[in-house]
Parts: structure tokens; C-alpha cells; sequence
């Protein structure tokens, strides 16, 4: 049986893992060393929290001036819009005021005073994101306003490392961000599909498989409150992921896991089902329950 060889890195906050085969051990590697190369340049172009990344410069300085960005984020950020459109506004990329307002950004967590979560609310929204598409420049509607694509940059990155090991003749592999969202392509060395576990979410049980993934030539992302959240004074866990509607971090579901094609979809819609769990699906998207 062919040699699978894995590869891990941090980025992005998080383990990125590659495992692969189909070539000599050497091979496997520097490949598998040249996609985790791939997603570290994406994070120092999408990250919030780096001051020179293309997103903290439209954060910074969006409200005052048009801001040049490269066509690849460009791109990303007409994909972003897009996706906003399909899940009727449940995946927002400019909610970054209100992480911000209940305290997420750097920070565990706190229910935020009235006032300034109305100040939040009013500096989020799409009509915040201006974009020219003749010079490739952004524009931020209001003082304040941020973009953070924490809910989309990972699969972005798995999807664009994805693509570079297919350029470089590499059929089979699989590829994770913190095993949340994951990218597979062709089959394992034995050839049966890439096999993943979709975990239970309620954190006072034993980890409980609620569904073992075949997964060949798809991508498949699993977004859930819990992994960053706080129980408020009143005994409630209030999650990350934030109702653009009511700028409150959502209580619709716990968890949601979505399989199609592309990772970046995939990623940005198991945030959007968190929020909204009964939106009509695109074709060749599917939810895992």
C-alpha cells in the first residue's frame, strides 16, 4: 500500500494538517510544506489581527480613504457579498463592530451595555462594504466599520492549498483547519474515501460521533457556538457567531455541518445555518444532521 505521509502547521489560530500520497516520502512532504506555506501567506493577507494584512488596512483607514487591495482579495470580497446574498444576510463579513461590542476580538467574551450595542449595530450591514471594481479599491460606509472573514478565510485557505497540491499533480489528499473545516480530494492510499467524524456539541458529554463523513472530491465545514462563547448571568452560553439581525450571538442551533464542493461555500454557509438553520439551500449543497 502506498505511503500516506502528514504535515501540520499552525495558521490562522489554529492546526492546518495535509495528509497525502501517490509519490515518494520527499515528495509528499515538500508538497504538503508548500500548501501549509500557501495558507500562511493568506493569513498575512486576510487576517484582522495583523497590521499589515490587506483586511486591517480597509479597517483601518476604509472610512477615510479608498483602499487598493490585490484582485485576489478583491475576488474574495465579491464572493463574500455573494454569499450574503444567497443566505439572505445570515453570513455577514462586517459584523467585526459587534465582536468587537461583545468583547470576542482578543477577549473571552462579555454582554455588552445597550448603548454601545446599538452604536455596533449601526456600524455593520452590507451597504458598510464599497466596492470598485475599476481600480480594485474598498471603501468602509462608516467610521468604525470592520470586516473580519474569520468566518470564511479558512476555507478560503484549505480551498487555495487545495488547488495549488491539484497544480502540482497531486490527486489524493486530504487537508483540515482545526478538523472544522476539512478539504479531500481523490481517496485514501487503501482506496476507499477520506473517512471524518462529525462530533457532538454539548460540551458536558463525551466526545459522541453523530455522523463518520465519506468524503471524496468535497469539502465539509462544521461551524458551532461553542467554541468560543460565555454563559451570562442569566445561565445562558452566548457563542461567537453573531444574528446580524439582532446583533446577538445566535441561539437557533448549536452546531451545523455542511458538505458541497468548495470549501470556501461550505465554510461561510455552516455560519450562516447557525444562524438561520431552515434557509433554502443552493444545489449541491448539503447539511449534515
Amino acid at each position: 500500500m502506498p505511503e500516506t505521509v502528514t504535515v501540520a502547521a499552525e495558521a490562522m489560530a489554529t492546526r492546518f494538517e495535509v495528509a497525502l500520497h501517490g509519490a515518494p516520502a520527499a515528495s509528499l512532504r515538500a508538497a504538503a510544506e508548500e500548501a501549509l506555506a500557501e495558507i500562511a501567506r493568506l493569513e498575512g493577507m486576510l487576517s484582522l489581527y495583523r497590521p499589515t494584512s490587506e483586511i486591517a488596512h480597509i479597517n483601518s483607514r476604509g472610512a477615510q480613504e479608498p483602499v487598493a487591495v490585490s484582485p485576489e482579495v478583491f475576488a474574495l470580497l465579491e464572493c463574500c457579498i455573494e454569499l450574503g446574498e444567497q443566505t439572505r444576510g445570515t453570513f455577514d463579513i462586517t459584523l467585526a463592530p459587534l465582536m468587537r461590542c461583545w468583547r470576542f476580538i482578543n477577549d473571552t467574551g462579555a454582554v455588552p451595555a445597550a448603548e454601545d450595542l446599538q452604536t455596533a449595530r449601526a456600524q455593520c450591514g452590507w451597504p458598510q462594504l464599497r466596492l470598485n471594481p475599476e481600480d480594485t479599491t474598498v471603501r468602509l460606509a462608516t467610521e468604525g466599520a470592520m470586516l473580519d472573514l474569520g468566518s470564511i478565510g479558512k476555507g478560503y485557505a484549505l480551498e487555495q492549498a487545495a488547488a495549488l497540491l491539484q497544480e502540482n499533480e497531486f490527486e489524493n489528499f486530504l487537508i483540515h483547519g482545526g478538523t472544522s473545516t476539512v478539504c479531500a480530494r481523490g481517496v485514501q492510499a487503501d482506496g476507499t474515501p477520506w473517512r471524518v467524524a462529525v462530533e457532538h456539541p454539548d460540551a458536558d458529554q463525551p466526545p459522541l460521533s453523530i455522523v463518520d463523513l465519506d468524503l471524496e472530491n468535497k469539502a465539509l465545514s462544521v461551524s458551532g457556538i461553542g467554541g468560543k462563547s460565555f454563559v451570562d448571568e442569566v445561565g445562558i452560553e452566548q457563542g461567537h457567531v453573531i444574528d446580524p439581525r439582532t446583533g446577538r450571538p445566535t441561539q437557533a442551533a448549536r452546531v451545523a455541518a455542511v458538505v458541497c464542493d468548495s470549501a470556501t461555500v461550505s465554510d461561510a454557509w455552516a455560519t450562516a445555518l447557525l444562524v438561520e438553520p431552515g434557509l433554502e439551500l443552493p444545489r449541491g449543497l448539503r447539511v449534515i444532521h
